[in-house]
């Protein structure tokens, strides 16, 4: 299927949902793919609360490992499209499953982090966070309080951070327009959101559990088809 014409236009009120396989066309496994985060490690050690605190110092340099390896990344024509969307239509906003900062270095403004962000950290004592791209060499970090930093992320059994389901449920609901790009979503409460949405355009190399429910279901990758959604 061609990418569809007439949809966006300046008066157009867009929400669009993320995933992985947005941050794969910039050298970013995939963590259910073929040399993805999990093939090595099991998530109970390294994404969950417990993990953290059995042995905060091996899951520090994990995460390390990966913001070093994130930090190398750069946008993709996919992250730069959506950047230069948010700029022509009336309302846009971007919802993310994705924690590397890559819509931020490409430019997009309205961005609902449903995960987390790799690049804040939090003090488990005194609750402040700051964003953080250098390298850590002293692990696990801490706060000027003394307290111990964790990766400002959203791990296995965690809420999400607090007013962003409610944002993004608000977003969907009032866009004409949800794009789905790089996610097969399968993970909720993310997922539900695609029910929600008037029109879906589902951007995706391979069939998904809701390609068949999609308005427009278009194969290939998001560097892809993303920029031919600005040829309107």
């Amino acid at each position: 299927m061609q990418a569809p014409t007439g949809l966006l236009k300046p008066s157009s009120k867009v929400a669009v949902l993320t995933g992985a396989g947005v941050s794969a066309e910039s050298g970013i496994p995939t963590f259910r793919s073929n040399g993805g985060y999990w093939n090595q490690h099991r998530f109970e050690d390294l994404a969950t609360p417990e993990g953290f605190f059995s042995d905060p110092k091996f899951v520090w340099i994990w995460y390390e490992e990966r913001r070093r390896a994130i930090a190398a990344a750069r946008p993709n024509a996919g992250h730069e499209a959506l950047a230069e969307m948010e700029k022509r239509v009336a309302a846009f906003t971007l919802i993310t499953q994705n924690v590397d900062g890559l819509h931020d270095l490409a430019g997009s403004k309205n961005v609902i982090k449903l995960h987390g962000d790799i690049w804040t950290l939090r003090c488990l004592k005194c609750g402040r966070e700051r964003v953080d791209r250098s390298e850590l060499n002293d692990l696990p970090p801490f706060c000027a309080c003394g307290g111990m930093l964790r990766p400002g992320v959203v791990w296995f059994g965690e809420m999400l951070p607090e007013g962003a389901m409610e944002r993004a449920t608000a977003a969907v609901r009032a866009a004409d327009v949800l794009i789905v790009a790089g996610t097969s979503a399968q993970v909720y409460p993310a997922a539900g959101l695609i029910t929600m949405a008037r029109t879906v355009i589902e951007i995706n190399p391979e069939a998904t559990a809701f390609s068949d429910d999609a308005t427009y279901s278009l194969r290939g990758t998001s560097a892809e088809i993303l920029p031919q959604l600005l040829l309107d």
